[in-house]
């Protein structure tokens, strides 16, 4: 029986370029297009011949050792697909032109040299979980660079919703809009910080007019936003707060002594003499 999968395996290596020609014809068949080839670890070899390469050693040489080989050429197949812009389903579809492909070649050897049927079963059990880990690998390569991008796009998003608008030369507002966390509260301590100091601001007005709660947690993040802004010469002010929160501010026995508050953003801008005129 070893005899039979090692001589099917070397027989896989010994044509590995014809039968990567024959994934490529097929991908053209199939996907109506060929897919780019870029070279990988091993000079002169494409990537379609490396994986068939490992298909046929994976029959008699170590398999962990072998799997492993598959592991890192799923890896680097999956980004290569990536730069391609070649689309997931089109990655897993060619992935399945190799099984397609091997399994010709098996067939063939099957008729020819009269080959025991459990034979085709070894090669199976061999062969069908490293056709599904490349397909997984490649799924979560595909996962790994969608969630990169829209953790990209939800900081940009983040970081739009926290905007600094100069009104006059050392003067600025926040307005505030949405649910306030802890890790939204550091955004904005981060962004009222720095674009503090690139602005040469003595003044910072905080308008949560367009904050639908304030809490415990929430008054505690914007008592540690005030307090940073205090400790780089910046003076903040609250403005918007609405009666109804008012009432639940005081019902949860928030101080909010220190800091200081004005009913809208029209009267805090007029007592840093920022007046209509002045627009």
């Amino acid at each position: 029986m070893k005899d039979e999968l090692k001589y099917i395996g070397e027989k896989i290596v010994q044509y590995e370029k014809a039968l990567a020609q024959n994934v490529a014809d097929i991908e053209i068949n199939s996907l109506g297009r060929r897919l780019e080839e870029d070279r990988q670890a091993l000079p002169g070899i494409t990537y379609r011949e490396q994986l068939i390469t490992y298909l046929g050693q994976a029959l008699y040489q170590d398999m962990q050792e072998v799997t492993e080989r598959i592991s890192e050429w799923s890896k680097q197949t999956g980004e290569m697909f990536i730069r391609l812009n070649v689309s997931l389903s089109e990655s897993l579809r060619a992935i399945s032109f190799y099984r397609t492909v091997i399994w010709n070649v098996f067939t063939e050897e099957l008729e020819q040299r009269k080959f025991a049927a459990i034979t085709m079963l070894d090669v199976s059990k061999m062969l069908d979980p490293l056709f599904d880990k490349v397909s997984s690998i490649i799924g979560e390569v595909y996962e790994q660079h969608n969630n990169r991008l829209m953790k990209i796009a939800y900081t940009a998003l983040e970081e739009l919703s926290v905007t600094v608008v100069p009104v006059a030369e050392t003067i600025a507002v926040i307005p505030l809009v949405g649910a306030i966390d802890t890790h939204r509260a550091k955004l904005i301590m981060d962004i009222s910080l720095n674009e503090g100091a690139r602005l040469k601001l003595k003044h910072i007005i905080l308008d949560v007019s367009g904050v639908p709660l304030i809490d415990t947690m929430v008054a505690d993040q914007i008592f540690h936003i005030v307090n940073a802004l205090r400790l780089t010469g910046i003076k903040a002010m609250i403005t918007g707060i609405h009666p109804e929160i008012a009432q639940t501010i005081v019902s949860l026995g928030l101080d909010f002594g220190d800091i200081k508050t004005r009913a809208t953003l029209q009267q805090a801008l007029k007592e840093l003499g920022f007046t209509q005129d002045k627009m």
